[in-house]
């Protein structure tokens, strides 16, 4: 099998690679992140004129048609410079939904905008006390002679505090998931936003007899659930940028920094650790390309999504932990960048479940397996 990019691709990476260097070093993106909004709306408005942001929809959506190869190309590079710009809170997973789950009218008179930089979605479906895998959802849509009515609490909401409009998923009278278009400032709509532990932004929604106009017509569990294993492949994709980048800063590091007259790569243990570091992340690797090539040939598996998920979360926490200590205090500091990367994988595995509830999904599987006779 061929794991290697097309030229095309090798294209789009290295645009947006060049594209996130030149807007983000260490210092310029503490400031952008300790702005008002946490991220750059002229480098949101590049990445819409590069096609980026509509890299996933339908070209008759005002998308460019691309699959999850391109999508796992940009997320690795959000990854490896630790670009702020919300592109999978705020077009992959609810423009995802729209494109699955709305009408042509529906697709036709929000995609565009999507996909051209001039409308942020958000996607409100987490409540407050419920943990991922659950769909247990406690917000209520209400049919009345006006459209529909939603009542409920949506936290978090992952940079909801900036989005134009919100995807927001609540239980219809019969049972049913669906999905609503919900304008923030409708009435109704109380937001509250605060900032993350990697300096990003999200929003508690609370929602009063808000109106909202049902996305499709259909049960959307479904939808949901395929849209927010794609969403798992992008957090898999990201983690590999920042687990890569980490890993470059301590291994340039240790080149650098003397103990007792020489540097620290003279260290046998120390250069052990980094080559596990480097083991961890190439683990890591694989099952983020196998979890972007199952979704390219159709199959939105959730056992997949959660094995990947798994891999990665280990690398994860294996790499930013050697990083951290192999730099000393330093590793730690707000001017110095390692900490930071430790800070957004940390986030990101706090993000549609860690890796005990991943497990946890593996392990509810194990009965339907055949065992191998001794």
């Amino acid at each position: 099998m061929d794991f290697d990019l097309t030229d095309e691709q090798v294209m789009l990476r290295d645009t947006v690679r060049e594209l996130f260097t030149r807007n983000y070093d260490a210092e310029s993106r503490l400031k952008v992140i300790d702005s008002e909004l946490g991220w750059s709306r002229d480098v949101w408005r590049q990445l819409a004129e590069l096609g980026v942001l509509g890299l996933s929809f339908a070209e008759a959506d005002g998308g460019v048609g691309a699959g999850p190869v391109e999508t796992m190309v940009v997320s690795e590079e959000l990854g490896r410079r630790l670009a702020p710009e919300p592109i999978l809170d705020a077009v992959l997973v609810p423009g995802g939904l729209v494109a699955a789950a709305g009408s042509a009218e529906q697709r036709q008179r929000i995609l565009p905008e999507v996909a051209s930089g001039t409308k942020l979605l958000a996607f409100a479906h987490a409540e407050p006390g419920v943990r991922w895998p659950s769909t247990e959802l406690a917000t209520t849509a209400t049919a009345g002679a006006d459209g529909y009515t939603l009542d409920g609490i949506k936290n978090p909401v992952p940079h909801g505090d900036s989005a134009d409009e919100l995807v927001v998923s609540a239980v219809l009278p019969e049972g049913e998931v669906g999905l609503f278009l919900v304008d923030p400032e409708a009435a109704g709509v109380v937001r509250k936003s605060y900032r993350t532990v990697d300096g990003q932004r999200g929003a508690q929604l609370e929602l009063t007899g808000t109106p909202a106009e049902r996305l499709g017509d259909t049960d959307a569990a479904e939808v949901i659930a395929s849209v927010l294993t794609h969403a798992q492949a992008s957090l898999c994709a990201e983690s590999i940028g920042a687990m890569a980048e980490a890993l470059r800063l301590t291994t340039e590091y240790l080149k650098q920094r003397k103990q007792f007259g020489v540097t620290l790569s003279k260290f046998q243990t120390l250069t052990q650790r980094a080559a596990d570091m480097y083991v961890s992340l190439e683990l890591a690797r694989s099952m983020s390309l196998y979890l972007t090539a199952s979704l390219a040939e159709g199959a939105d598996d959730p056992v997949i999504a959660s094995r990947a998920r798994l891999q990665v979360g280990r690398a994860a926490r294996h790499i930013g932990q050697e990083a951290i200590q192999m730099h000393g205090g330093i590793g730690v500091t707000a001017e110095y960048p390692v900490g930071h990367y430790v800070a957004r994988l940390t986030a990101i595995e706090r993000t549609l479940g860690g890796r005990l509830e991943h497990l946890r999904v593996l392990g509810s599987r194990v009965g339907g397996y055949e065992l191998l006779e001794p």
